[in-house]
């Protein structure tokens, strides 16, 4: 894809209709190979396409109905809170009750 731009609305429509007739052709074959089994005589073995030609509907209708394509390509995005700044409170301006010079004490060179 040359850009993010998503693609038409018909032609999304185009391709969620091709999915769908893709998906119930391939449900008609699993139930001609389900009678062709069963009349053969093959028993659970025919079962195996029947189960197939049950189910794949539901999945063709759901994927059919499922709409446009999401926008964001790129999956989740992480959460960043949008906070203040906020000063350390353990950073030298907060020593000596925040006017940003050294505390003075015992043994201080500014007596």
């Amino acid at each position: 894809m040359v850009t993010q731009a998503r693609r038409s609305m018909s032609d999304d429509i185009a391709y969620r209709q091709r999915r769908y007739l893709v998906m119930m052709s391939i449900r008609a074959v699993c139930f001609v190979i389900a009678i062709c089994l069963f009349v053969n005589h093959f028993g659970w073995l025919a079962a195996i396409p029947a189960v197939g030609a049950i189910f794949i509907p539901y999945f063709a209708v759901v994927f059919a109905n499922g709409g446009r394509e999401p926008d964001n390509i790129r999956g989740f995005m992480e959460y960043r809170p949008n906070l203040p700044a906020t000063r350390d409170p353990g950073g030298p301006g907060d020593a000596n009750g925040g006017n940003g010079s050294s505390p003075l004490g015992p043994g201080s060179a500014d007596n």
